[in-house]
């Protein structure tokens, strides 16, 4: 893509000049004149754009670049120096008893073309250095900004794709949180369950190969259907259901129907698990509520839970690993459009995650 859009500018450059020389009487040397000029400014341009910018500027090397560019600028000046004094000697050759312009006046005017401009005199003049030194320096600028622009893209896509590895591996981390233990504790619940309610055990085996196939394949995608999302949480809360006793009270209220959104996946997980890991207790009496509202301009869920002492929870102080891995991940995902609060008192835990969907 770079290459064609460079090719389509020159072939602007080049082609710009047609449409004066139909306007105008122009001499073939004028014409070569010209070109000449084109190609001096194009390997100033690409001296910078292409060898000097980046492997000096751009390295932090400033005064090898100031000095490789201007010996450039300085190599260029003679060169167009020498190639005008080559045409115009050249054309001169040709009618040595009249001078240039005498034979440019006399061409404009025996042009046969009706509405012809003439030219009376030459459209480039002996080359200064003024005029040169300000060309130079246009094209010099221009390489500058379009190098510096180039630069800036490509390290806001590497930083994207760096962003992105980094979601990809806080996802598996958020994956290998949701602990070993609770496979191992649901099947042997499962066991248990066998020789009292075959029924029961057999929905509980299929939830868990459910949770397990979320967990496998469907996470693995960029995003989600939230409906799915929703159907991981109730399998897994499900399945947390067949080690409480009746002193744990849950509520749960998800939505029924809503509309068809898209989420990246398990972005709510890390709070339920850690109010069933840190928020139940069986010595005592203990809650824990998880609601969630769905609407086409926000998602609005909220986990809150009973705190338990420490002698009962010994993992307590790795409850905060999940929560920041979920800061990180609704930072990154939703900049600017989320909003998470979390809450703490002597008796209850609470988190609380609104995200706009507009």
């Amino acid at each position: 893509m770079k290459v064609l859009m460079h090719m389509a500018a020159w072939a602007i450059i080049l082609g710009l000049p047609f449409y004066n020389f139909n306007r105008w009487d122009v001499p073939p040397e004028f014409v070569w004149f010209f070109y000449t000029l084109v190609i001096i400014n194009g390997l100033i341009f690409y001296g910078n754009y292409l060898i000097l910018i980046p492997r000096y500027f751009l390295r932090n090397r400033r005064l090898k670049y100031y000095i490789t560019a201007l010996i450039l600028a300085v190599s260029m000046f003679f060169l167009a120096l020498i190639s005008n004094n080559l045409v115009f000697d050249n054309s001169r050759r040709e009618s040595p008893e009249r001078p240039m312009r005498d034979r440019l006046e006399n061409r404009a005017e025996n042009t046969p073309r009706e509405g012809r401009r003439r030219i009376l005199r030459l459209p480039f003049g002996p080359m200064s250095i003024y005029n040169f030194t300000f060309n130079a320096l246009v094209f010099t600028v221009f390489a500058f900004g379009l190098k510096v622009l180039e630069r800036h893209a490509e390290s806001e896509k590497r930083q994207k794709e760096l962003e992105k590895e980094k979601l990809n591996s806080e996802l598996a981390f958020l994956k290998n949180q949701i602990s070993p233990h609770f496979f191992f504790n649901t099947l042997n619940n499962i066991y248990s369950l066998i020789g009292i309610n075959t029924r029961d055990s057999q929905d509980a085996v299929l939830k868990l190969s459910r949770l397990m196939r979320y967990l496998l394949y469907e996470s693995e995608q960029s995003e989600n259907r939230l409906s799915d999302e929703i159907d991981f949480m109730n399998n897994y809360i499900d399945l947390m259901r067949l080690r409480l006793s009746d002193k744990v009270k849950l509520n749960l209220s998800f939505p029924d129907k809503f509309e068809n959104v898209i989420i990246p996946p398990l972005l709510f997980i890390s709070v339920i698990e850690n109010a069933f890991k840190h928020g139940i207790s069986y010595r005592e009496k203990s809650f824990i509520d998880i609601k969630m509202e769905v609407s086409r301009e926000m998602i609005n869920f909220r986990c809150e839970n009973s705190l338990v002492t420490k002698s009962e929870n010994e993992n307590s102080d790795k409850a905060g690993i999940g929560l920041e891995n979920l800061r990180k991940r609704l930072a990154l995902l939703f900049p600017g459009k989320h909003e998470l609060k979390i809450e703490k008192n002597k008796s209850t835990f609470s988190v609380s995650i609104v995200i706009f969907l507009l």
